[in-house]
């Protein structure tokens, strides 16, 4: 939970309520994601004055746009969960031992 969503449900005493603010605030912050990638893919792809069809060149640049965001959002997801996964499989090193 971030640090603003944590400080904003302090008062909030129901779990069930908890959850569905959280689960409505996750969505807003995908949509805006969404909305910033479709920003970036457009300005990237489209260098013409839009038509009432997209040419190949466009269409491909807009396919490939995306892939590779989600390719890297992918990336970065499985990075922090194997992160930390071995941070809770180590065992912690006690302050003294540690060189």
């Amino acid at each position: 939970m971030s640090d603003s969503l944590g400080a904003g449900l302090d008062g909030v005493a129901d779990p069930q309520l908890r959850r569905f603010i959280e689960g409505e605030t996750h969505k807003q912050k995908f949509q805006v994601l969404v909305h910033g990638l479709t920003d970036q893919c457009w300005d990237k792809c489209m260098v013409d004055r839009p038509s009432t069809r997209l040419d190949n060149k466009t269409e491909t640049c807009l396919v490939n746009c995306v892939d590779r965001f989600l390719d890297a959002s992918n990336y970065i997801i499985n990075r922090m969960e194997k992160t930390a996964g071995l941070e809770l499989a180590a065992p912690a090193t006690p302050d003294f031992m540690r060189d």
